[in-house]
């Protein structure tokens, strides 16, 4: 049976956009912004939570001094892209794990302190079973 999609109506959409610029808006602060209690809120919150659409709550930082990057990858039969997805989101410096279209089939996003750290990334990658071929871009600069 496939993934039913969870229901979402304006107010859940308003209420994600608030979260995704600013995750630490209060309940109280979110309420106001959106014409609700804050017990309306408190449970949109929980069940976006329970049906998954938020998966979790993080920050975007930037340390000045951490090589961030791209690493797509390419596989092959008969090891499926989600086998291979999930070898590789365990790793220690992955930060996000995507399946895309295109001549690759995922994608990954690394930080790490040192480019070592991104080349022991590259490295456990391409030893995985089923990985055909990676390309590797090193984020220069980042705009948010």
């Amino acid at each position: 049976m496939p993934e039913q999609r969870p229901v979402l109506d304006e107010v859940d959409l308003r209420l994600l956009r608030l979260l995704r610029e600013n995750a630490r808006l209060s309940y109280a602060r979110l309420a106001q912004e959106l014409g609700l209690s804050e017990s309306a809120i408190r449970k949109r919150m929980t069940k976006l939570l329970r049906q998954g659409v938020i998966k979790k709550f993080t920050i975007v930082y930037d340390t000045g001094h951490e090589i961030r990057a791209f690493i797509l990858v390419r596989t092959q039969p008969p090891v499926s892209v989600p086998e291979v997805s999930k070898k590789i989101l365990g790793l220690e410096h992955v930060e996000a794990v995507y399946e895309v279209t295109g001549d690759y089939d995922i994608l990954v996003v690394v930080r790490g302190e040192s480019i070592e750290d991104v080349n022991k990334s590259i490295d456990y990658i391409r030893s995985i079973p089923g990985v055909a071929g990676t390309n590797s871009m090193i984020v220069l600069r980042q705009w948010v």
